[in-house]
């Protein structure tokens, strides 16, 4: 199926996050739709909002915010405005902005489009506090724009294992680990806070203890300052095309699936057992703990409004009952 790019308009380019317990306020995802092509990605079983499909489409069919710039200066312009062009005022009224809730600011097409460096400009310009994720060194790109902005800004590089065989089959379009790693090392030489992403991690495929001490392990090597791990969830869309992919690369995996998934989450007994290997190994590798608990999280009905998503698609992808954070 040959890509396909559609240019839209937006009204809003930030998105407001209800939710108290999210680490940010509002959400920015210049695209809808995502060349890097990840089997598990939960932003598929979103397609349907926009009546596009969770399959190939989603990575193939690639719709553009090409006003996104121009509507986020205009919102944050009429808020300068009412502040009386106090921009401090504006910062602390926004509070966090996260780019790439959703789908990749910096997949491919970013190379050309740039809607995610302008959207950065206009953020600078504002001094808005802003977190970016990611899975490509593209964000390089942009380094002249983001190491101006401290203490405004913080990155998240997402990746699930070091395995590059296993990336390609994975996430067809994304750049390779090692690419990733050194994305981090890069961000951090020039003074940008980085978390690495270890998310989502996949069963029978990424959790064993010598692949995850793997990852932990090259997080410390590259200098991240914090770690991230969920487990992988699967929504009756996203399920359908990730079981798909079992079928034809890892067919003696499903089996497994089938036990551990009657719903969209695992089982509660595999993640405890994740959350016991991911601790062991924060505390090994001297990244602290703290984590969101399940009966803390509020869950909001994904919708295709300009200024409502849930707190899956604000959690970048990240299943919230297994959110975890360290620093």
């Amino acid at each position: 199926m040959a890509k396909t790019y559609e240019s839209i308009t937006t009204k809003q380019t930030m998105t407001r996050v209800k939710e108290e317990r999210m680490p940010f306020d509002w959400s920015i995802n210049p695209y809808r739709g995502c060349a890097h092509g990840c089997s598990f990605c939960y932003a598929r079983g979103f397609q349907a909002f926009i009546q596009h499909g969770a399959d190939d489409e989603f990575q193939n069919h690639i719709m553009m915010k090409m006003n996104a710039a121009e509507a986020l200066e205009a919102q944050l312009a009429k808020l300068a405005a009412r502040f009386k062009y106090d921009i401090d005022a504006v910062g602390r009224y926004v509070g966090a902005v996260a780019i790439g809730t959703a789908t990749d600011p910096y997949q491919p097409v970013e190379g050309k489009s740039k809607l995610t460096r302008e959207c950065l400009k206009v953020l600078a310009k504002y001094r808005i506090r802003t977190s970016i994720t990611t899975r490509s060194p593209l964000i390089l790109r942009d380094l002249d724009l983001i190491t101006v902005m401290p203490p405004h800004i913080s990155v998240n590089i997402s990746m699930n294992t070091l395995d590059a065989k296993l990336t390609r089959t994975l996430e067809p379009g994304s750049p390779l680990p090692a690419k990733r790693l050194e994305t981090i090392e890069q961000l951090v030489q020039h003074g940008v806070d980085t978390t690495l992403f270890l998310a989502p991690i996949l069963p029978f495929l990424t959790d064993s203890e010598e692949q995850l001490e793997a990852v932990f392990e090259a997080a410390r090597k590259s200098g991240a300052s914090s770690v991230m791990t969920s487990v992988l969830r699967l929504s009756p869309d996203v399920k359908k095309g990730y079981y798909n992919m079992l079928k034809q690369h890892f067919p003696d995996k499903l089996p497994g699936y089938y036990r551990l998934y009657s719903g969209a989450y695992s089982t509660k007994a595999y993640q405890e057992s994740i959350h016991r290997l991911t601790d062991e190994l924060r505390r090994k590798y001297a990244f602290g703990v703290e984590s969101l608990k399940e009966e803390e999280i509020k869950k909001i009905n994904p919708c295709d409004d300009e200024n409502t998503v849930s707190l899956e698609q604000l959690a970048g992808g990240l299943p919230l009952e297994q959110l975890s954070f360290s620093f």
